[in-house]
């Protein structure tokens, strides 16, 4: 009988050690899956798709099923085995796939679009290290038969224009169906997708034929959006098209002088707003961009490349939003367009992704946390409720 009372004794401390082992690595566990998992979900589910107006005759419900719901992002980014490092394309990786796949499952968008610079070594990429940025692009982006993926060429997907070459433009647009002077219409809403790399301007194959698609297309919704007129002869033989106002979708932003007038907590850092963009590489030269706007008479731009965003209003009343950046490897508050778009009208709201700095303020302060319960266990430490009880006891020995 007293040999298992000492036996039980002999086994309390071990037990207590087990037990608070078992309590550190509950804490540990539930603080990576709400930074890496849970915050997704906090966060993302606090954005709301913005109201767009609807016709007086249209009832509430008909007003809801003819709007469409886009997502726009812009510069993932991802790194490819010449200058991306495993623990920085794990992470980012690992924060733009639950980005992204959180936001399909809470917002049910109808289109998403990537406005560019998918990959960041695109332009250099063998044609293996191609199809494994390829591989590792569709598993972060998937998305169901219901959602559908647009993605727009960046310089870094197909190099710059001194670098583009056809075999990197068509390795892109095989993959993705996409070419410039492509027109999307989505619920009476007109898209038009543009390669921003090939509007230099210099007559290359590539710039000749992207513009001759472009001014195809400009004629097709010019005589789309014209009242019937037998006497037009130009437009009797065209295909008409919702007479709907394109949106104009490209990587580079059109011509401005620098992000000075850009407003706003994700716009450029201070010390950036007045450097001077270079024309054709910050943004689209003067010339090509009263091409675009000529050519189409957009109602919005949406643009990227600059990794900041701008609202920039173009010829006093066509307004271009620049999207900034969706990874954390160029900036601390990544975000994506919210957009309801109706043939008549639009209206965008902006969804902030989770703060790095304040996933990493948690974690600093978990593992503060973490080190004080141990040293308190191990007794290195004296617990504040026992240091108080020590203080009211030489109080009353006074």
């Amino acid at each position: 009988m007293l040999g298992s009372s000492s036996t039980t004794v002999k086994n309390l401390p071990l037990k207590r050690r087990l037990c608070f082992l078992l309590k550190l690595v509950c804490f540990v566990s539930s603080v990576l899956i709400f930074c890496e998992f849970l915050i997704y979900y906090v966060v993302i589910f606090q954005c709301r798709w913005p109201d767009v107006k609807g016709g007086a005759h249209v009832s509430e419900k008909e007003t809801s099923a003819s709007v469409l719901k886009a997502i726009i992002l812009a510069d993932t980014h991802l790194l490819g085995e010449i200058k991306g490092h495993w623990l920085d394309k794990l992470r980012r990786e690992w924060q733009m796939e639950r980005s992204f796949q959180t936001a399909l499952w809470l917002l049910q968008p109808d289109i998403v679009f990537i406005l560019g610079d998918v990959f960041d070594e695109g332009k250099w990429s063998s044609p293996q290290a191609w199809a494994d940025d390829v591989r590792r692009f569709g598993k972060m982006f998937r998305h169901s038969d219901f959602t559908e993926l647009v993605v727009i060429a960046g310089n870094h997907d197909i190099g710059f224009h001194y670098e583009m070459t056809t075999y990197k433009v068509n390795r892109f647009e095989k993959l993705f169906n996409f070419t410039s002077g492509k027109l999307i219409t989505r619920k009476g809403v007109n898209f038009v997708l543009v390669n921003s790399v090939a509007m230099e301007g210099d007559g290359c194959a590539v710039c000749r034929a992207s513009e001759a698609k472009l001014v195809a297309l400009s004629h097709k919704l010019n005589c789309s959006q014209q009242k019937p007129n037998h006497s037009n002869k130009r437009c009797s033989d065209v295909e008409k098209l919702p007479a709907s106002e394109p949106i104009l979708l490209q990587h580079y932003p059109l011509y401005r002088k620098s992000d000075a007038e850009c407003t706003g907590e994700d716009s450029a850092p201070p010390e950036e707003k007045n450097i001077p963009f270079k024309e054709k590489y910050d943004v689209l030269s003067q010339e090509a961009s009263q091409k675009l706007l000529w050519w189409f008479q957009p109602r919005l731009v949406l643009s990227g490349h600059t990794h900041s965003a701008c609202e920039v209003l173009h010829a006093g009343k066509i307004p271009e939003i620049s999207v900034p950046s969706f990874s954390w490897r160029n900036r601390n508050n990544p975000s994506f367009i919210m957009g309801s778009i109706t043939p008549t009208d639009f209206s965008l709201q902006k969804c902030f992704l989770p703060f790095e700095s304040r996933v990493f303020t948690i974690y600093c302060a978990a593992g503060a946390l973490l080190v004080i319960l141990v040293l308190a266990h191990v007794q290195l430490l004296t617990p504040p409720f026992y240091f108080a009880q020590r203080l009211i006891s030489k109080h009353k020995a006074v």
